[in-house]
This record gives C-alpha cells, structure tokens and sequence, in this order.
C-alpha cells in the first residue's frame, strides 16, 4: 500500500449549531480538522496508508483529537504527545450574502512549540512515496517554519514526492513574512496546489481579469500564473482551484492542472454549500491519490474537482467520501438522485 505522510496542527473546532452567529449561540458543535489531517482523512478514506504527523498535549481533548483520525483509518503513530493546550477555531458559517467567518484561539499550541527535534523524520519517512505540507503550519511559529524545512530536505533525500498547498492565512503571519520563507520551502517541492488568491498573496504572481469579491475569475490568467510559477520553482505541476464566489451559499468549482507543458480544466460544478471548510483539503488529497495511481492528467484533475465538490455537501472538516463516489461524479453523475 502506499504510504503519505502528512504535518500539519490538528485542532478542535468549534460550531454554533445551523447558521447561528457566534454572538447568538448559547451552544457549540465538537468536530476536530486542520489542513494535513483533513487532506490523510481523506486519503485514508481512498484507501491510501495516510500517517499523520503532529504534537498534541496529553489529557482527554488530545486523545479525542486523535481518537478522530484514528476513527477512518489514519495512522497516528508520527504523533508526539505534549505541550500544553491543543489549538481551537471557531467557525460560524455564512450564508447567502453573509460570509463564513473563522476566529483562531491557537496560539501557544503545542505543535506551535514544537522543538524541530521531536520530529525523526529518517524514521518518518521510511517506507513513504509521498509527504504534503500546507502553508498554515510554517505560519505557526519559527520552530515549525524549522519543522517544515528539516521535513522536506529529509522527503527529498529519501526521494518522496513533496507536495504543497500554499493556503495562506492572513491572521497567522504577513505577506512578506510568507514569501520569504515559502520561496525557501518551495525549492523542495514537486507539487504545488494554490487557490485565486494564494499565488498573488505570497509570490506576486496575479491573475489579470479575475476579481475574487465580485465573483469574476479568469481562467486564462490563471494559465500565465502556473506558468510563472513553474518557471520560477520547477514544479512538476501545478493545480489551481477556480472558486467563483456568487454568495457564501453557492459557488461555481472548478480547477487546472498544468504538467509543465499542457493545460487541463475540469468540469465546473454548481455548488449549494453545507460545509465548504475542507473543501481545498479534499481536493489535494484528490490530486494526490490520482497522481499516486497514475491517472491521467484530466482524469486527476476531474478526480480531485469531484472529491471538493462532493465535500461542500458533508458537515465537518473531513471529507467522508469513497474513490467509487468521486468517480461517479467525475464521470458526469451529478444528479444527486436518490440511491436504492
């Protein structure tokens, strides 16, 4: 079986109940996600060895934390135990013209302090193929922007494939703070996966025509953006989510996968969102199960579109869903027709 090794902050989340506001709720939901852990839930759920590498503290909150991944399958073994306090988020979702909104209490966790020691990543790596990092754990702290950089050097020694999702989070650290330490981190990596926003927000790299709060995004920008990407890093590939933001309830979806020398779109899907947190994670882990198996360059992106799509649809971080299902819709079965 193949091996994925994923290192991200796994955190409890935190709901108001429906599509109450925070100031209103009187009660919250209890789910856990973060960025790499959604992305080995969702490959554990593909069937893919999906390890999971963090810190967590000691006591009942970490071990629920833990006991969440451990539920669809992923190995928890690279975990480290410690720390103080585990990192929460809390998320009052949005609807028609109100957006979502996201408040972190995540300071001080203990991956966040984690010393770059903990993490014995000749060990880590052995018997892997592929390891995936997101721009949110550099943007943690110091030691895991160390973290980050000691695991993909190790990744590249042991020959795995890196790939990463530049998921830039304005409330963790600056613009500038992010460039320079993912131009440095990017050196690394084979696989870059990036969003409208993303690539102009840590590399400069914009879009012309696209306007992300009025709903406009332009494809044939997005071409000349994972081309300059390519040319300055040497990706392998490039994957380019295409959000079309028409109100926090639906969006258009889509995406584009350029392998260095072609262009390949997916399907654009309607989406009536339940739950769009995850929606990025699901659609890297995609992207890397296809790439894993040897897809074709349209089957990957029509595969890892379909999985994103499909998680807008499931409450919580994790993507709940199988190959079978992904493939279905990616094949053009997008009815949502009852199943007898």
């Amino acid at each position: 079986m193949e091996r994925v090794v994923t290192f991200g902050e796994l955190m409890l989340r935190l709901s108001p109940e429906g599509y109450e506001r925070i100031v209103q709720a009187d009660r919250f939901n209890v789910e856990y996600g973060g960025g790499e852990a959604n992305v080995a839930v969702s490959l554990a759920n593909f069937g893919i060895d999906a390890y999971f590498v963090t810190k967590i503290p000691d006591g009942e909150i970490g071990q629920a934390a833990v006991n969440s991944l451990r539920r669809y399958g992923v190995d928890i073994n690279g975990i480290v135990r410690g720390g103080d306090r585990l990192g929460i988020y809390f998320l009052e979702k949005g609807a028609s013209q109100r957006p979502s909104k996201v408040i972190y209490d995540r300071a001080h966790s203990a991956i966040a302090e984690a010393s770059p020691s903990e993490f014995d990543w000749d060990t880590i790596f052995n018997g892997a193929c592929w390891f995936h990092f997101t721009g949110i754990t550099p943007a943690l702290s110091d030691s895991a922007a160390e973290s980050c950089l000691n695991a993909v050097k190790a990744a590249k020694n042991h020959g795995l494939t890196v790939s990463c999702d530049l998921n830039y989070r304005k409330k963790l650290w600056s613009r500038e703070k992010a460039s320079k330490i993912m131009n440095e981190l990017c050196g690394y990596v084979d696989v870059l996966i990036a969003n409208e926003e993303d690539a102009s927000d840590v590399f400069g790299i914009r879009s012309d025509g696209t306007s992300v709060t009025s709903g406009v995004v332009n494809t044939e920008g997005y071409k000349d953006v994972a081309r300059k990407l390519t040319d300055r890093f040497g990706f392998k590939c490039v994957a380019i989510t295409l959000r079309t933001s028409l109100s926090a309830s639906d969006n258009k979806w889509a995406a584009m996968l350029y392998d260095g020398k072609d262009f390949y779109l997916s399907k654009n899907y309607n989406v009536h969102i339940v739950d769009r947190v995850g929606g990025g994670d699901s659609f890297g882990a995609g992207l890397i199960y296809s790439l894993i198996k040897g897809k074709s360059p349209q089957d990957t992106v029509e595969f890892a579109a379909a999985a994103s799509c499909l998680k807008h649809s499931i409450e919580g971080d994790y993507n709940m869903v199988s190959v079978n299902e992904v493939e279905k819709l990616a094949e053009g079965d997008g009815s949502g027709r009852v199943q007898r």
